[in-house]
């Protein structure tokens, strides 16, 4: 039977009207649906992130052979945006090797838009607007509660995220044990996170957490005060992440120093890197516009919706039956 498909059909519809709604909330504010490609001549250099690779087949005259399937519409976003067009959005498919289990599947559903003129701070906001909008449709509340990262941890752990040395972190875990080898005082975060701090979030919140260590800066400004800070944020629904936002950075020769460490770090590892993308180098350098944007998992948004932890649950075809 597993012709049929893993969604119901009450699943299938609702993601519908999801999509509709999302289209009908950007239409009224004046922000663009773009398309942008699938495959690209760059991969992500995120060393927690996989690409997947591809051979094209056809005339060399068509450029690379080798081509990454996205995974997210970021890159080519920044390049339109650089290039004039404003604010704009994509709701369109993404690809993540290696991701797949309850709540992943190596092909899922991203939105992510961009706000010209904004900062972290305001597109919380929105973000949390359409995400009400959205629960509106199954009939669901939820109250937007903004914290920042260090003040979390310090009330919920009574640690430092920023200061306290890896022990104080591991300890932190209580009786929570993780084989230790190989893993950075992030990765003692992101641990603490999961496994402490995620699981108590209230179901009819909604969590803004923002202003991240700024060594998980990834694509953020990073706000120079006595305590150095990822302008970032992530938004939770009770215990679900749903979006990851930046304000975002615009300085070319850094946003390349930051591609070339994850480079050394997948060397490190002894992993291979996908081409670092230079175009979108380019767009940084000829003028990026002061901006913020967010990238929203539609996938776990609907899981939200249905109450439901498998995301097999809320797509027509699951990677096994694909």
């Amino acid at each position: 039977m597993n012709w049929r498909p893993s969604a119901s059909f009450e699943a299938i519809r609702l993601r519908a009207r999801l999509n509709a709604t999302v289209r009908a909330y950007f239409a009224a504010r004046g922000v663009l649906e773009v398309e942008t490609p699938l495959m690209s001549q760059a991969g992500n250099t995120d060393p927690n992130i996989a690409s997947f690779p591809l051979a094209f087949g056809g005339h060399v005259d068509a450029g690379p052979r080798q081509r990454w399937l996205r995974t997210s519409p970021e890159f080519p976003l920044k390049r339109l945006l650089a290039a004039g067009l404003g604010d704009c959005y994509e709701l369109g498919r993404v690809f993540r090797d290696g991701e797949a289990g309850g709540r992943h599947n190596p092909e899922f559903t991203m939105l992510e838009w961009y706000r010209v003129g904004w900062d972290h701070q305001c597109l919380i906001d929105e973000c949390a607007d359409l995400l009400r909008e959205c629960l509106a449709l199954v009939g669901r509340e939820a109250r937007l509660h903004r914290v920042a990262y260090r003040d979390l941890y310090r009330d919920r752990l009574g640690i430092d995220p920023m200061y306290d040395d890896v022990e104080v972190l591991r300890n932190a875990l209580g009786d929570i044990h993780i084989d230790h080898e190989g893993l950075g005082r992030d990765d003692w975060l992101d641990l603490l996170m999961t496994h402490r701090l995620q699981p108590a979030f209230p179901d009819d919140q909604l969590l803004a957490l923002y202003d991240y260590p700024a060594s998980q800066c990834a694509l953020a400004r990073v706000r120079t005060t006595e305590t150095p800070v990822a302008e970032r944020f992530e938004i939770y629904l009770g215990p679900l992440e749903l979006a990851n936002g930046y304000h975002e950075l615009a300085d070319a020769d850094e946003q390349a120093r930051r591609f070339h460490g994850d480079v050394a770090t997948r060397g490190a590892r002894g992993e291979p890197a996908p081409a670092i993308d230079a175009r979108l180098l380019a767009a940084l350098a000829a003028g990026f516009p002061d901006c913020a944007g967010v990238a929203l998992g539609v996938d776990r948004l609907l899981m939200a919706m249905l109450g439901t932890p498998r995301i097999a649950d809320v797509l027509a075809f699951d990677f096994a039956r694909a």
